[in-house]
């Protein structure tokens, strides 16, 4: 999905996220799947660049939107099979996206925030900042686009594959 965004085009955005993009703990997350059509960097692509993108149209802190958006789901397990005796995945992966993240940048409190409580309505944490909420949002449509959308089109095209169709 992050493919058809063009955000490597966007120099405003890359001064943003360019560090952290080439820090192998982000280029890791390629090699895992998020929502079954997706690898976690895509998701996370697209979760930072769309939360960019309103955060310009609303005139809100794009840098933190980008960074924190990136770093969101910042963790190297398969959620589908780790189960945590500390809660739910919803409430654990963000504290380790948080320490995963604090291991290769600073962050500055809206972006701590906005990692910690992303999964919020599933969780209990209220963002502190908007865009906070813009991020929560963004990563419930991504999840949407990213499990759905590829669904549809095969219901559609039975018989066709999706270029950018993770295979894994």
């Amino acid at each position: 999905m992050s493919d058809k965004l063009n955000w490597a085009a966007d120099a405003e955005y890359m001064s943003y996220v360019g560090d952290l993009l080439a820090q192998p703990a982000v280029q890791k997350l390629a090699d895992y799947t998020q929502h079954h059509h997706s690898t976690r960097l895509d998701h996370s692509l697209s979760v930072s660049y769309r939360s960019y993108l309103l955060g310009k149209k609303w005139h809100l802190n794009t840098r933190a939107l980008a960074r924190a958006g990136l770093l969101h789901d910042l963790f190297y397990y398969d959620w589908r099979v780790t189960k945590f005796s500390l809660g739910t995945h919803a409430y654990v992966h963000p504290r380790i996206a948080l320490r995963n993240a604090e291991k290769i940048t600073d962050l500055s409190d809206m972006e701590k925030d906005i990692i910690i409580k992303h999964m919020w309505g599933a969780t209990l944490g209220v963002p502190k900042y908007r865009e906070t909420w813009v991020v929560s949002l963004v990563d419930d449509y991504a999840a949407v686009d990213e499990y759905f959308l590829p669904m549809l089109h095969k219901l559609r095209h039975p018989h066709r594959r999706l270029e950018h169709e993770h295979v894994g």
